[in-house]
């Protein structure tokens, strides 16, 4: 297991990722990262959907349809490559943010907070020895995606996070500058 710093500052997507994924246990840990994301007011603004072994092959044919309705012209392999994306990782699980109205907390604020849900699920993945990879795209906003996932009205799919073991090495991260994204306000 990597020291916490370490972890923060190295983790990196893994686009290409092959077995093992994370099984139960360490899934429940990623879950209970997931669940202390900040979350003001404690309206638990994320929703999970774990989509695994053969249902990839069916959110793969959701995926089909999707492009095809986005494009009727689309060709043979803009088709395949639609339905193989799920296959590309042992694990996908879909986030969601699951708005709620509140005086205090806006739309903004809630979905900020199901994407730190999101990126802590990636940082325990690679705490326990696993990679992933956070993918959006046009299947995150597509309202036939939406639908056969089950969506409420108030939820929208914030990313797809891919799971399983690195394939080959980490890509390097370029260095950088702290002080080029920091400054100190003064009054």
């Amino acid at each position: 297991m990597k020291n916490a710093l370490q972890l923060l500052q190295q983790r990196n997507s893994a686009p290409r990722l092959c077995e093992p994924g994370p099984g139960p246990e360490a899934l429940q840990q990623m879950f209970a990262a997931a669940l202390r994301a900040p979350d003001h007011a404690w309206l638990q603004p994320w929703r999970f959907i774990v989509i695994q072994g053969d249902q990839r092959h069916a959110l793969g044919e959701v995926f089909r349809q999707s492009a095809q309705q986005r494009d009727p012209s689309a060709g043979e392999a803009v088709l395949d490559k639609a339905s193989h994306a799920p296959l590309r990782a042992p694990l996908v699980v879909t986030v969601l943010c699951r708005y709620s109205e509140h005086p205090k907390v806006p739309a903004e604020e809630q979905l900020i907070s199901a994407g730190c849900a999101a990126h802590a699920m990636l940082l325990a993945a690679e705490a326990q020895g696993f990679a992933g990879v956070w993918r959006t795209g046009a299947y995150a906003t597509d309202s036939l995606v939406a639908a056969a996932l089950g969506l409420a009205e108030n939820e929208s799919i914030i990313g797809f996070l891919y799971f399983g073991s690195r394939d080959g090495n980490p890509k390097s991260l370029p260095e950088r500058e702290v002080s080029s994204y920091v400054s100190y306000w003064t009054s």
